[in-house]
């Protein structure tokens, strides 16, 4: 009987420590449950932490392509345009060496002609020593006209050659200093009748105090 007893208790000794270790090993269990439900917790915050960064960082390239996209294509447009401007401007610097060499041209033709006329002149009086004295001829009367009518032509193309090198208007009136680079010599002028020459503006021709000394239209 006594053996039955022993065996009892040891029974329910052997229950009772059974008991007690499930019921630690359910706290333990219970324990790691909430750290792993905080864990759970903490990884779905960073990521959805990292969602958010990620959307942000989007958002942020997004925006910074745009304006450089933006700069990109206002810088092309820039550079075009200035392109455009800059063959325009050769295209201008181009006509006005074109005009300013005719202008040249027509100053050195002028000068030619006016030397001629001065050398056949001299041929005509050394020749002739006696028309001194006689009555002037008709055509001698011309040759001061065609002198003053080359004065006049030197001067206009003088004016204009100035014009052009210094970017003047038609309205721009030059004085006889600012056209002397621009002539024969250096020298302005002078009327072989004694007339004086009025220079006028840049799209006015010049003009003489001599009754018919003007520029053919």
């Amino acid at each position: 009987m006594k053996l039955k007893d022993w065996i009892l208790w040891l029974c329910f000794a052997g229950l009772l420590v059974t008991e007690v270790l499930l019921f630690s090993a359910n706290r333990r269990k219970d324990a790691v449950l909430v750290q792993l439900r905080e864990s759970q917790q903490k990884a779905d915050q960073l990521q959805s932490d990292l969602d958010q960064l990620k959307n942000s960082s989007v958002a942020t390239l997004g925006t910074e392509n745009s304006r450089l996209r933006a700069e990109n294509q206002g810088l092309t447009q820039k550079f075009a345009k200035l392109q455009s401007e800059i063959n325009q401007l050769r295209g201008v610097n181009g006509q006005l060496t074109q005009q300013l060499q005719t202008a040249h041209i027509a100053v050195q033709q002028q000068q030619q002609q006016l030397q001629q006329m001065q050398a056949e002149s001299q041929q005509a009086q050394s020749a002739n020593p006696a028309t001194e004295a006689a009555p002037e001829s008709p055509a001698a009367a011309v040759s001061p006209l065609n002198a003053c009518i080359n004065n006049l032509r030197q001067i206009d193309a003088a004016k204009q050659q100035w014009a052009l090198e210094n970017s003047k208007t038609g309205s721009a009136v030059p004085t006889a200093q600012d056209l002397l680079p621009y002539l024969e010599d250096g020298l302005f002028p002078v009327c072989p009748s004694g007339g004086t020459y009025t220079i006028n503006a840049v799209n006015v021709p010049p003009t003489c105090s001599i009754p018919g000394h003007v520029l053919p239209q």
